[in-house]
This record gives C-alpha cells, sequence and structure tokens, in this order.
C-alpha cells in the first residue's frame, strides 16, 4: 500500500483521527442499544425514538476506513466528478469522496462536486468543519435537511454514490437518485450482508428490473452493496 492512501498526508492523518473517535464510541453504542432491548424498550431501528436520536446525536458512525477507501478508489476508476452521499454524519466519508473528484479534477481540469445531506444540524455544522479542515470545503456541496427535499436537485449525470443512512431512507434515496445515474454508474450502500429485513423495501426496488440496477453484496464486515447502472 501506499504510504499515503489518499494521496495526501496531512488528509490520510485527519481522516485516520477521525476514524478512531468513531471506533472509540462503538462500544456505547452497542451498549446503549442493548442495554435498551434487555429493559423490554428496544429501539425501532427503522423509526427512532427522541431518545434514541439524542443519544447517536454526538456518534460519528463513520463508514470504516476500508470501505471508504474502496469508494474512493472507484470514484477515481470512474474518473468520478459528480459524487452523491447520502447520510454525511462528521461527514468522514465525504472527505474521501472529495478527494478523489479533486484529484480527477486536478488531473483531467474541469471541476467536480460531491453534494452531501444530513438531517442534524451540529453534525452538518461538526462535518463543514471538517470539510474546512482538510481544504476540501470547495468540491462539497453539503445540504442540510430531509434528504426527500434536499435531493430532487440532482446533476442529470451522477457517477458514484454512496448510501450510508438508516436503513427506512434508503429506497427513498435510491428513487431520487437512480434515475440521475448515467449507465455504468456505481451505488454503494452499507450494511447489506444477508439483505436484512430492514432493508426490504430498498431490495425491492434494487431488484425491480425496470430500474436497471445490477447488485452484489461484497464481503466486507457487515456487507456493502455494490450496484451497477446497466
Amino acid at each position: 500500500m501506499t504510504s499515503s492512501p489518499l494521496q495526501d498526508p496531512d488528509l490520510d492523518r485527519l481522516v485516520a483521527d477521525l476514524q478512531q473517535r468513531s471506533a472509540d464510541q462503538i462500544t456505547s453504542i452497542t451498549t446503549y442499544f442493548a442495554d435498551r432491548a434487555a429493559r423490554g424498550n428496544a429501539a425501532d431501528l427503522e423509526n427512532l425514538d427522541p431518545d434514541a436520536d439524542g443519544f447517536l446525536a454526538d456518534k460519528l458512525v463513520a463508514l470504516e476506513h476500508d470501505k471508504a477507501l474502496l469508494c474512493h478508489r472507484l470514484c477515481l476508476a470512474l474518473r468520478a466528478r459528480h459524487v452523491v452521499e447520502v447520510g454525511t454524519s462528521y461527514g468522514v466519508s465525504t472527505l474521501y469522496l472529495a478527494q478523489a473528484v479533486r484529484l480527477v479534477t486536478d488531473a483531467d481540469g474541469g471541476t467536480g462536486t460531491v453534494i452531501g445531506t444530513e438531517k442534524e444540524p451540529d453534525k452538518a455544522a461538526a462535518a463543514k468543519e471538517n470539510f474546512r479542515r482538510a481544504g476540501l470545503d470547495a468540491y462539497i456541496d453539503l445540504r442540510e435537511g430531509d434528504l426527500r427535499e434536499t435531493l430532487l436537485d440532482l446533476p442529470p449525470s451522477i457517477d458514484v454514490v454512496l448510501i450510508d443512512i438508516w436503513p427506512a431512507m434508503a429506497r427513498p434515496a435510491l428513487e431520487l437518485i437512480t434515475p440521475h445515474l448515467r449507465p455504468g454508474g456505481l451505488i454503494l450502500v452499507d450494511n447489506t450482508e444477508n439483505r436484512p429485513d430492514t432493508y426490504r423495501d430498498a431490495f425491492e426496488y434494487i431488484d425491480d428490473p425496470a430500474n436497471g440496477l445490477l447488485p452484489q453484496t461484497l464481503p466486507f464486515r457487515g456487507g456493502l452493496e455494490i450496484i451497477v447502472k446497466r
């Protein structure tokens, strides 16, 4: 492996720090949901209640480095200029995507943008600060609010999409984005191992031949769906 996976040592250090912060929070997240289940008050992961929302408000829940780096490499391979990320949170995976867009536009000329969406104002503010620290804010259009509104206006030819959000929102995102995805474009969806029931609606859409999507689950922890548009 290259000594600088993202071809920018300062950016490598920043994302490593953010990834470590995210990893350090995993135990508390697991404990929170396990304790609730033990008390007979299990959280509905498709419709989070205010207590769960409040608990998760300061949690990064970042896409793991190996998955995010694959997304970065795929953006480079496709020479991606128009990328959409659904579920920005603190913007960790956004940095991998935006760095790929920067490298492509630096090498090939022209412009490019990662469109992100995040409904939590505090997370959006933290993400913007991370973008500024990375020097990548010029390549990112972060839209705050409900994705069913923020993703209504999209470029006509999207290259790559990353969906890392609560499963119940995956299908609404797919319905808005897929018509804009170019032939040969990619959608990546996290945590799809064994097609969990929480993703039932999303996979009904993905498997509909009319939508022209070809999925395959990659064997990362939790599964990572890679979907090609015919």
